[in-house]
C-alpha cells in the first residue's frame, strides 16, 4: 500500500498488507516544509508522487512537479528523477505505467493545466502534449476572460482509450480527444457552478455500457463553495452522444440535508475510487465516511453499504479523503488526518 499524505513533512508512505489485520511500516519519504505528496501512482517497479506546494512557506530551491521512484525493493525506494514545473507543482493525476496524465502549473500560464508525460524511460520525463482553456496562456498573448470568476485549474485527466476526462474545478468538466497525444482537442464541455456552488473534482467513466448508454459519473467535491449551500453530491451523465453531455441522474448520501440548508464545507462529496468492480464505486464523501454506490441503472444509482470511520482525536466528525480498491475487492479508506483503514465488503 503506497499512502500520500497531506501535510508535510510527511510525503508517501509505504505498507506490507499482505496480511491487511496487521500492516507493516515498510518505508517513508518525506518532503520539505511547505510542500506536500498527497497523491501517489505505482505501476510495476515504478512509483510516481506529486510535489505541490502547500501554503505559504515552500522554501525556493525547491521545485513541484513530479517525483519518480525505483520501487522494486519497497523497503528501500530510490529516487530516479524529480519533474521540475518551476511552479506551484502537480495536484493530481493519471498514471497507466507509461504515461502520466497531470494537472501541472506551468510558467507563462494562469492556473493548472493539462499536460501528458511520457515516463518510458523514467529517468527522462518527456512532455508529449499539453491542453488549456483559451485565455489561461497570458504569456502567449490570450486575453483573460474570468476577471469576475473564479480563476481556472485543472484538477485531474482521467484517460479511458483516446479520451481525456478532464474535471476543470468552477469551470466544470472537458472531454479530449487524444487520438493525437501531442495536440489534444476539445469534444465537449459542461459547467454546473454557475447554478450549484461546489467545483468539479473527478470524471469517472465506466468502461462499459449501463442500460445500453455511455455513462459517466462527475463527483462534486464539498470545499471550495461560491456561496453558503447545502453539501455536494455526484452527477450522472450520458456520454453517449459525447459531443453533448447530459446529466440524468445525482446521487446524495441518503438523509444528507434534502431541503437545501447550508452545511459546513467538508460535509458532502469529495472523490470516487478511480479503480471499482462492476457498477459499484466506493466513495469518499469526507464527514460521512465510506459509501458503496451501485449505478447498475444509472438513472437510479442506490447505495448498497456504508463504513463510518472514528474521528481523529479530537475532531467531532471523520474527514475521508480518498479511497480505492485492491485486486482482493479490500477497501482502503484515507482520512485527511487520522491514517487508513482498511475495509473488507460483499458488495463487489
Amino acid at each position: 500500500m503506497y499512502v500520500g499524505h497531506q501535510r508535510p513533512t510527511s510525503g508517501t508512505t509505504i505498507v506490507d498488507v499482505s496480511d491487511p489485520s496487521a500492516p507493516r511500516h515498510l518505508a517513508t519519504i518525506e518532503v520539505p516544509d511547505g510542500w506536500h505528496s498527497h497523491k501517489v501512482r505505482v505501476a510495476g517497479d515504478v512509483m510516481v508522487v506529486n510535489m505541490e506546494r502547500f501554503g505559504k512557506s515552500a522554501p525556493d530551491q525547491v521545485g513541484g512537479g513530479l517525483r519518480i521512484y525505483d520501487v522494486s525493493r519497497p523497503r528501500t525506494p530510490k529516487l530516479i528523477s524529480a519533474w521540475d514545473t518551476m511552479g506551484g507543482g502537480v495536484h493530481r493525476f493519471d498514471f497507466d505505467g507509461r504515461y502520466a496524465y497531470i494537472s501541472p502549473t506551468v510558467q507563462g500560464y494562469v492556473g493548472n493545466i493539462v499536460m501528458i508525460l511520457d515516463l518510458i524511460d523514467p529517468a527522462k520525463p518527456t512532455e508529449v502534449g499539453r491542453w488549456w482553456i483559451p485565455g489561461q496562456w497570458t504569456a502567449g498573448g490570450e486575453e483573460y476572460p474570468w476577471a469576475d470568476w473564479v480563476p481556472p485549474r485543472c484538477h485531474h485527466p482521467l484517460r479511458y482509450g483516446d479520451r481525456l476526462y478532464v474535471s476543470y474545478w468552477h469551470h466544470g468538466f472537458f472531454i479530449l480527444d487524444i487520438s493525437d497525444m501531442s495536440k489534444p482537442t476539445l469534444v465537449s464541455h459542461a459547467n454546473t457552478s454557475p447554478s450549484f456552488p461546489h467545483p468539479t473534482h473527478t470524471c469517472l467513466r465506466f468502461p462499459q455500457k449501463l442500460h445500453g448508454r455511455d455513462i459517466m459519473v462527475v463527483a462534486d467535491e464539498d470545499v471550495a463553495k461560491l456561496w453558503p449551500a447545502a453539501p455536494s453530491f455526484a452527477w450522472v451523465y450520458d456520454i453517449t452522444n459525447e459531443r453533448l453531455p447530459t446529466p440524468i441522474a445525482t446521487f446524495q448520501v441518503p438523509g444528507l440535508d434534502t431541503d437545501g440548508r447550508p452545511q459546513p464545507p467538508m460535509t458532502g462529496c469529495h472523490q470516487p475510487s478511480e479503480r471499482f468492480v462492476g457498477t459499484v464505486v466506493p466513495f469518499a464523501w469526507f464527514a460521512q465516511g465510506l459509501r458503496l454506490v451501485d449505478f447498475a441503472d444509472p438513472f437510479r444509482p442506490r447505495e448498497v453499504g456504508h463504513y463510518l470511520p472514528e474521528p481523529a482525536p479530537g475532531a467531532d466528525r471523520p474527514s475521508s479523503n480518498d479511497v480505492t480498491i485492491d485486486s482482493r475487492g479490500l477497501v482502503y479508506l484515507v482520512d485527511r488526518v487520522n491514517g487508513v483503514d482498511i475495509i473488507e465488503t460483499t458488495a463487489f
